[in-house]
């Protein structure tokens, strides 16, 4: 025997006129089976916060993962990024992407921390690159090598970015060579690593 009800825990069965004017019938089997395939799991309270608990160490994560301190060019441990986002009241919305959140918090951070994107790490080769660099340039937040070859006019550069300018690099570099230029991506994100000194 099935038993519906309009509320479990208050142990109140569903009247047979209401199950007739939503569901078409009072066959409970039938019902029972149709709230199992249409109907929406309720979620207790403790499973909620678990849920959302696990979301907000998943975007501290990826901010982790994303930053890093521009005074020491390391990244911040996720316990420090958890901290800094409990004390901006950052509260997280189930129905958006951890990876969109992150965004957010990295804009809501940056106010009241050291904080910037970590930086990409690029090296572009385009034959006759010579008037692309200032573009190149303008994109990158610093150029750590930029050769031009003098006879073919041919362009080598590495260069560091924020991972933001990628796709206008990438369309740069393959509009300016019709596809003959390279881009290579030396290291998603440049950090430093090893034991800093305290003093």
């Amino acid at each position: 025997m099935h038993t519906v009800y309009t509320n479990v825990s208050k142990g109140q069965a569903a009247k047979k006129e209401d199950l007739v004017k939503c569901f078409g019938t009072e066959d409970q089997t039938k019902i029972c089976k149709e709230i199992l395939a249409k109907g929406e799991l309720q979620v207790s309270e403790k499973e909620r916060h678990s849920q959302l608990e696990s979301s907000f160490r998943d975007i501290a994560t990826l901010v982790a993962d994303m930053c890093v301190n521009p005074e020491t060019k390391r990244p911040y441990p996720v316990s420090i990024v958890e901290k800094s986002m409990r004390e901006a009241h950052f509260s997280v919305r189930p129905n958006k992407s951890a990876k969109q959140q992150a965004l957010e918090v990295i804009r809501m951070l940056k106010e009241v921390m050291p904080l910037e994107r970590s930086q990409m790490k690029l090296r572009v080769v385009l034959p006759h690159g010579k008037s692309v660099r200032p573009r190149l340039e303008a994109l990158a937040s610093s150029v750590e090598m930029a050769i031009v070859h003098g006879d073919t006019g041919a362009l080598e550069m590495v260069l560091l970015t924020d991972p933001g300018n990628f796709r206008q690099v990438d369309e740069l570099v393959s509009k300016e060579s019709r596809g003959k230029g390279q881009l290579e991506v030396i290291s998603l994100k440049e950090i430093q690593e090893g034991d800093e000194l305290l003093e």
